[in-house]
């Protein structure tokens, strides 16, 4: 297995001040209290799916593994802590030597969640682990919602391809990760290059408006274009006249051509169109892409259009409506000491409302039913019942500071389709809806 099936991590800098300053002011607190190095375990998790989704989606673990290993204070950022007073010396000394030291399980990448699933249990000092706090939230809150979107995306186009196009419509790294997320969420390529140096998704692209513009005819655009790239390629040919780009198209490329785009109008109607006119121009094995401020209610609606592939850009990145995860990282049990020995005790915010939580160092399991397929969420403290012993979720990440689960990005992809596949059928469904699975306490 080489670097690029791992993702390319050379460069990584660090993610220590990706973090809010009150758990710095904790540390120094606990510290100056004799109660930082309490052995403790803290859980990520969610409260609730958003309205109307029916499951979650895992993503980002690989960049949290990267985040965690990344996360150390170098000279410049403990002399910014130092002059703008955010600590005081006696931390900042402490903070000099900070390297995550704990044990990391959780819900591997790909799988899919529920309400109160523990997607992640960090288990060490209680300083040690509330630092990471901040950073493991940003990019699971935020992974999750992209591939949950692309999920969705996916299962509404049955198999045909998906383009993540949506670089230009959030923050330059941002977008990045929401490639990723895309991609184990079920997208096939990306129109982003970092994220294909970066993790190694294939890409793709041609042209734009601006390219066609540029020339003095379409047909001048369109030669170019082939005489470039082949006849392989993607001609957009709803500049001006649709009809007439696709005749130019076929009469320049030939019947070899690739496909050609459609980034406007109604959509459904014109693919129609647009593939009777190929056919009769020979043009049978041409594709069609079709582009234009898709989410999945529009592509499950091109269902019956003879489209080949979807490109998706503002819903996707954004998270069809759902940016976020809601997710939290409580801390659900503590020791009395830093003693490996001292027993751990249920530990529980019990706000008014439904901003409580359980405490315990939980598991979860997926129980199925008599034809195997998922029938609820099990989540539990203490033993694991004796049938539900095979069918645990959590899985060891980090093991003494060092991560122990490492994986190539096709395998949380593999995951996804696996997880999804074990689910109701019902969870495919589009149309707004409870959890398809219960969450059980036990």
């Amino acid at each position: 297995m080489n670097s690029a099936d791992l993702g390319r991590r050379v460069g990584v800098p660090s993610t220590a001040l990706f973090t809010d300053q009150y758990e710095l002011t904790m540390v120094q607190a606990a510290l100056k209290a004799g109660t930082a190095g309490r052995r403790s375990v803290f859980e990520a998790f969610t409260r609730r799916l958003p309205e109307g989704r029916r499951y979650g989606v895992v993503a980002g673990t690989g960049r949290v593994l990267d985040a965690v290993e990344n996360f150390h204070f170098d000279d410049e950022m403990l002399a910014f802590l130092r002059d703008q007073r955010v600590v005081d010396a006696a931390t900042v000394d402490w903070l000099a030597d900070y390297r995550f030291g704990g044990d990391i399980w959780g819900y591997p990448e790909g799988e899919v969640y529920f309400p109160g699933s523990p997607l992640l249990r960090v288990e060490g000092s209680f300083a040690e682990c509330v630092l990471l706090e901040t950073v493991i939230l940003s990019i699971l809150n935020h992974d999750s919602a992209i591939a949950a979107a692309a999920s969705r995306m996916s299962a509404a186009a049955g198999g045909r391809r998906l383009i993540e196009m949506g670089a230009r419509r959030t923050h330059e790294l941002s977008a990045v990760a929401a490639s990723r997320a895309a991609y184990i969420g079920g997208f096939h390529t990306t129109s982003d290059l970092a994220a294909g140096f970066r993790y190694n998704i294939p890409t793709v692209g041609t042209s734009a408006h601006a390219f066609t513009l540029l020339h003095d005819s379409e047909r001048d655009a369109f030669r170019a274009q082939v005489d470039s790239l082949g006849r392989g390629t993607t001609l957009l040919v709803d500049t001006y006249d649709v009809t007439e780009a696709v005749r130019t198209a076929v009469e320049i490329a030939g019947p070899e051509l690739g496909a050609v785009r459609i980034d406007s109008g109604d959509l459904l109607l014109v693919a129609h169109r647009v593939r009777q006119q190929l056919d009769e121009l020979g043009a049978t094995e041409t594709g069609i892409v079709v582009t234009s401020d898709l989410d999945e209610y529009a592509i499950a609606s091109l269902a019956a259009a003879p489209v080949d592939a979807y490109g998706v850009g503002t819903q996707l990145v954004t998270g069809s409506g759902h940016p976020t995860c809601s997710m939290v990282y409580k801390l659900v049990a503590r020791a009395e000491s830093a003693d490996p020995g001292e027993p751990l005790r249920p530990v529980a915010k019990k706000s008014l409302g439904a901003k409580s939580s359980r405490g315990g160092r939980k598991w979860a399991a997926r129980r199925p039913d008599a034809h195997g397929v998922a029938e609820a969420e099990v989540i539990g403290t203490g033993d694991v019942p004796a049938d539900l012993a095979d069918h645990q979720l959590q899985v060891e990440l980090v093991r003494g500071g060092e991560v122990v689960a490492r994986e190539p990005l096709e395998a949380a992809r593999d995951r996804h389709v696996a997880a999804r596949a074990g689910l109701p059928m019902s969870a495919m469904q589009l149309s707004r809806g409870e959890p398809v699975l219960p969450t059980e306490y036990v």
